[in-house]
C-alpha cells in the first residue's frame, strides 16, 4: 500500500472515533439543561441566584402562580417566557436532562412519576419525602427508570463536616464514635420572615409531613446516617411539643429524635424555638471530640489536651461545594459514593427513622427499626 493510501485508510477509520470523542467532549462542556420545579420553596433562590458556573442552564420553570412567578422574575431577572403552569408543558417544549424541585414535599411524588419515565434525573430539596409510602415509590420509580434520584440539604456542602467525616473515617482521630449530637432550626418561619406561599405549607401537616419534626430532623437524620456509614439504627424514640400553639397549631414546633446503636448514640435536636438560627454538630469518640459550629469554625479535643483546638476548615472544590455543580457531575456519570448525602440509600434511611420518630412520638414509645 502506498503511503497515501495508507494515510487516507488511517484518516478514514479514525474519523468515526474522532467524531465519537468530539461528540463526547462536547456533551462533556454543554451546561445540563434543568427545569426548576416550583418556586414556593424559600430555598428556591439556592438556584435562580447561582452565579453563571456556565455548568447548568435553567431551561424552564413550572409555577402555576403567575404573580408568584413574576415577582421572582424581577427579583433574579428571568424572563416570563421560561414560566409554564405544568411540568409536562414544560418538559414537551424544553426537554430537560434534570429537574430541581422546589415545590411542597407531598409533591416531589408528582416530580418523580411525571418525570422518571421520561428519563428525567431529579434533585429535591430536604427531605426526600413527605412520607416513607411516598419516598418507596419514589425510589421505585428511579430505579425502573434508571435515573439518579437526589436530595439537597444546605450542610451537605459544609466544608467543616466533611472535613469532620475525614477525621472520623479515614484518619481515625477520635476513635470510635460514641455519641453525634445535631442542633438545627431557628426562631420559626413565621418569626424570621419566610415568605407567605412558603409559610402556608410548611405549617401544614399534609404538605410538610410535620413540623419541625420533619423541617429540620432530616438534617441531623442525613447526617448521623452518613457518619454511621449507612447503619440502621436500632431503635428510634422521639419526643414533640408545641411550645407556640398559637402561631402552629397544627404541627409541632419541637422534637427530639434519639438514635440508638449497639455502640453510638444519635441525637438529634430539631426547633423551631432557638433564640439563633443554627446548624451545628457534636461528634464524640473514645478519644476526642469535634463540634462544627457552622461551615467552617471547628473546635477539636482529643484525649490528654488540656484546651480546644480551633481549626478553619477550607471550602470544599468543584463539583461538590454545590448542589447544582454535584448534579451535574452525577448525571455526567460520576459515582455517587454508598450512603453520600445526597444519595437515594442515604435518604431513604432518612425517611425510615422520621416515620419512626414520628410515630414514636404519637405513642409515646420507642420504635424498634428491622
Amino acid at each position: 500500500m502506498s503511503r497515501t493510501l495508507f494515510i487516507i485508510f488511517i484518516s478514514f477509520i479514525m474519523q468515526p472515533l474522532t467524531m465519537e470523542y468530539s461528540h463526547a467532549r462536547d456533551q462533556q462542556e454543554k451546561p445540563l439543561r434543568v427545569g426548576v420545579i416550583g418556586l414556593v420553596h424559600g430555598h428556591v433562590g439556592w438556584i435562580l441566584g447561582r452565579e453563571d458556573r456556565g455548568d447548568i442552564e435553567i431551561v424552564g420553570i413550572v409555577e402555576p402562580n403567575r404573580s408568584l412567578a413574576q415577582r421572582y422574575a424581577k427579583s433574579f431577572g428571568y424572563s416570563m417566557d421560561l414560566v409554564f403552569d405544568t411540568m409536562e408543558e414544560m418538559i414537551e417544549k424544553k426537554k430537560p436532562e434534570a429537574v430541581t424541585a422546589f415545590n411542597t414535599i407531598y409533591d416531589h411524588l408528582k416530580v418523580v412519576q411525571v418525570c422518571a419515565p421520561k428519563g428525567i434525573h431529579v434533585m429535591v430539596e430536604k427531605p426526600l419525602a413527605v412520607s416513607l409510602e411516598h419516598a418507596v415509590e419514589m425510589e421505585k420509580l428511579a430505579k425502573q427508570h434508571n435515573i439518579h434520584l437526589l436530595t439537597n440539604y444546605e450542610t451537605t456542602w459544609y466544608g467543616s463536616n466533611h472535613y469532620a467525616y475525614q477525621m472520623v473515617h479515614q484518619e481515625k482521630t477520635i476513635g470510635s464514635l460514641r455519641k453525634i449530637v445535631v442542633h438545627d432550626g431557628h426562631p420559626g418561619p413565621k418569626e424570621i420572615g419566610v415568605g407567605q406561599e412558603f409559610l402556608e405549607w410548611l405549617i401544614d401537616p399534609v404538605q410538610n409531613g410535620g413540623g419541625a419534626l420533619t423541617d429540620f430532623g432530616c438534617y441531623g437524620a442525613n447526617l448521623v446516617t452518613w457518619l454511621m456509614e449507612g447503619q440502621k439504627p436500632i431503635s428510634v424514640t422521639a419526643i414533640t411539643q408545641q411550645f407556640k400553639p398559637e402561631i402552629y397549631p397544627r404541627v409541632d414546633d419541637e422534637a427530639t429524635i434519639i438514635l440508638t446503636y449497639p455502640k453510638t448514640q444519635g441525637i438529634i435536636q430539631a426547633s423551631w424555638n432557638w433564640p439563633v438560627s443554627r446548624k451545628d454538630i457534636e461528634i464524640y469518640g473514645t478519644k476526642g471530640y469535634i463540634q462544627n459550629r457552622n461551615h467552617k469554625d471547628m473546635r477539636i479535643r482529643l484525649t490528654g489536651q488540656d484546651e480546644e483546638q480551633h481549626h478553619e476548615a477550607q471550602p470544599l472544590s468543584k463539583p461538590i461545594d454545590d448542589p447544582f455543580a454535584y448534579l451535574v457531575s452525577v448525571v455526567r456519570g460520576a459515582a455517587i459514593p454508598r450512603y453520600d448525602l445526597s444519595s437515594l440509600e442515604n435518604n431513604m434511611l432518612v425517611m425510615e427513622i422520621l416515620e419512626a420518630a414520628k410515630l414514636s412520638a404519637r405513642t409515646g414509645k420507642t420504635i424498634l427499626l428491622e
